[in-house]
C-alpha cells in the first residue's frame, strides 16, 4: 500500500502520519505538505528516518504538480487532511480558503479519479477529513449527526462544506471509493499556538492576557488528537465506501470553563498560588458569526466500527499541558514576534 497523507506536517496530520508509519511497516506513507505557517517537520522528527516514510513538499492547489505526483507514484489511497482551518484568518482572507480547501480538494479528486479509472482495484480509498463546523450552530440541546443538514456560518466552514459536497459528488458521479469524517475540536501535542488551548498555555507561561471572545459561553466538544487519529485509522480500513462518520470526544465544555480548568492545572504545574493564572483572563469583542455550540454524536462510529475516545477532557488537558511544558523549544520555535502581535486578543473556534 502506498498512502498519500496531505497536510501531514500539520497538527492532526502529523499524528496521523506517525500512527500509520509505526503501525503499518508494510505501508509506504507519503506526507505531502506545503509547509505553511502551520506545517512543521519538527512534528515528525521521531519518524523522519523510518524506511516506510517519505516527505513531499508541494501545494495541492497546483494541479499540474498533483497530477504529476499521482501519475508517478500511483498511490493506492489518499487521506486528505490538508486545509486552511483558522476561522479568524478565513474572515480576513476568504479566497485563500477557497483555493486550498475547495480547489485543492478537487485537484486531488481529479488526480485520484484518473488512477481509479486506470485500475479500480488498485486505487481503493479517498478519505476526506472534515469538521463539525459545516453543520452550523446548535442551541442548548441536541447533537450533530451524520444526517444533520449543512449550515456553515464562516468562510472556513463554508469552504469545508463545499469540499465535502465535491467528495460526495465524485463518489456518486464517478463511483469513486470515497469516505468522509467530521470531527469536533481537537487538542493535544503539536497544536500550533493560534488555537485556544495552546495559545493560552503559551500566554500563561509568559504571564500574558488570556483573550476570551464575548463572555466565553461558546460550547465545544473536545477530542484528543490521538483519539482522532485512531478513529481515522479505523474508518480508513473498515468503513463502507460512500459512508460518513462523525468523530467526537463527548466532552462538551464552555470556552471559559476550559480556560479556568487550564489555569488551575498550570497554577499547579508552574508552582503558582491558586487563582494566579485566572487573573490573566481578558474578555474581548466577540468574533463575527461565532457559532454558539457544537456537539458531535459519534454513536454511529462506536456502534459500527467499535471506536470510542480513550480520554476524558481533564486527563487529556493535563497531558497536553505536560507536553507543552516539556517541549518549550518546539513552542518557542513556532512562536514569532509577528505572530504574537497579529493574534493579540484573538483565538480560533
Amino acid at each position: 500500500m502506498k498512502i498519500l497523507v496531505t497536510g501531514g506536517a500539520g497538527f492532526i496530520g502529523s499524528h496521523m502520519v506517525r500512527l500509520l508509519v509505526n503501525k503499518y511497516p508494510n505501508y509506504t506513507i507519503f506526507n505531502l505538505d506545503k509547509l505553511t505557517y502551520a506545517g512543521n517537520l519538527a512534528n515528525l522528527t521521531d519518524i523522519e528516518n523510518k524506511p516506510n516514510y517519505k516527505f513531499v513538499k508541494g501545494d495541492i492547489v497546483d494541479a499540474a504538480f498533483i497530477n504529476k505526483l499521482f501519475s508517478e507514484e500511483k498511490f493506492n489511497a489518499v487521506i486528505h487532511l490538508a486545509a486552511e482551518s483558522h476561522v479568524d484568518r478565513s474572515i480576513t482572507n476568504p479566497l485563500e480558503f477557497v483555493y486550498t480547501n475547495v480547489i485543492g480538494t478537487v485537484n486531488l479528486l481529479n488526480a485520484a479519479k484518473e488512477l481509479f479509472k486506470a485500475d479500480e482495484k488498485s486505487f481503493n480509498r479517498f478519505y476526506h477529513v472534515s469538521t463539525d463546523e459545516v453543520y452550523g450552530s446548535l442551541g442548548d440541546t441536541g447533537m450533530f449527526t451524520e444526517t444533520t443538514a449543512y449550515d456553515p456560518h464562516s468562510p472556513y466552514s463554508a469552504s469545508k462544506a463545499s469540499s465535502d459536497h465535491f467528495v460526495r459528488a465524485y463518489h456518486d458521479t464517478y463511483k469513486m471509493p470515497c469516505v468522509i469524517s467530521n470531527c469536533s475540536n481537537n487538542y493535544g501535542p503539536f497544536h500550533f499556538p493560534e488555537k485556544l488551548i495552546p495559545l493560552c498555555i503559551n500566554n500563561i507561561k509568559n504571564n500574558k492576557p488570556l483573550p476570551i471572545y464575548g463572555k466565553g459561553e461558546n460550547v465545544r466538544d473536545w477530542l484528543f488528537v490521538e483519539d482522532h487519529a485512531r478513529a481515522i485509522d479505523v474508518i480508513f480500513h473498515s468503513a463502507a465506501t460512500g459512508s460518513t462518520y462523525n468523530i467526537g470526544g463527548h466532552n462538551e465544555w464552555t470556552n471559559i470553563d476550559v480556560i479556568r480548568l487550564l489555569c488551575k492545572i498550570m497554577d499547579k504545574k508552574l508552582n503558582r498560588a491558586d487563582g494566579t493564572n485566572e487573573k490573566l483572563i481578558t474578555f474581548v469583542t466577540d468574533r463575527a458569526g461565532h457559532d454558539l455550540r457544537y456537539a458531535i454524536d459519534s454513536t454511529k462510529l462506536q456502534n459500527d466500527l467499535g471506536w470510542k475516545p480513550s480520554l476524558q477532557f481533564e486527563e487529556g488537558l493535563e497531558k497536553t499541558v505536560d507536553w507543552y511544558l516539556s517541549n518549550e523549544d518546539w513552542l518557542n520555535n513556532v512562536t514569532s514576534g509577528e505572530y504574537q502581535k497579529y493574534y493579540s486578543g484573538q483565538y480560533a473556534r
